[in-house]
């Protein structure tokens, strides 16, 4: 059995999706413009700039491709990488990105989380690799984190 230990929770802002047409979907460049995190061992906040470039498939699953960067509250800059899944239905899609409270339970969405961090109090994000549950709302997207033990 897989073992878990609670990591963090994310709560990152993002801007609309800028979507492009293309061969395999449609891929949506999300920009992050900022957010927080909270956990017992890292807290901080998610610096602009990172972004989520998404694949949204012609089956309806989006793949995501994540890269954040996030600023400890002492002060360490470390990067996550997140790559996942999300998958609803068009119409749940809809109501989300019209801005409507979804419950995350009407959609699938959970990603695999790495990270890399200079040596010192946190490069054991270094050695592990998280799995995370989400939500997505129309202006935020909320990840609580979880280490693999």
């Amino acid at each position: 059995m897989i073992e878990v230990k609670p990591l963090f929770q994310l709560r990152a802002n993002v801007d609309p999706p800028q979507i492009i047409d293309g061969p395999l979907g449609q891929r949506w460049f999300i920009p992050v413009t900022g957010g927080s995190l909270s956990g017992d061992r890292i807290s901080g906040v998610a610096q602009p700039g990172g972004s989520d470039f998404q694949l949204i498939r012609k089956d309806g699953v989006a793949e995501l491709d994540v890269r954040v960067t996030l600023l400890t509250d002492d002060g360490v800059t470390i990067q996550l990488k997140g790559h996942g899944i999300r998958y609803t239905t068009p119409e749940v899609l809809q109501r989300i990105m019209s801005g409507a409270e979804v419950d995350p339970t009407e959609y699938y969405f959970r990603e695999a989380l790495f990270f890399e961090a200079p040596a010192g109090k946190y490069e054991w994000l270094n050695r592990i690799i998280a799995i995370a549950k989400g939500g997505r709302l129309k202006s935020h997207v909320l990840i609580d984190a979880y280490e693999i033990l």
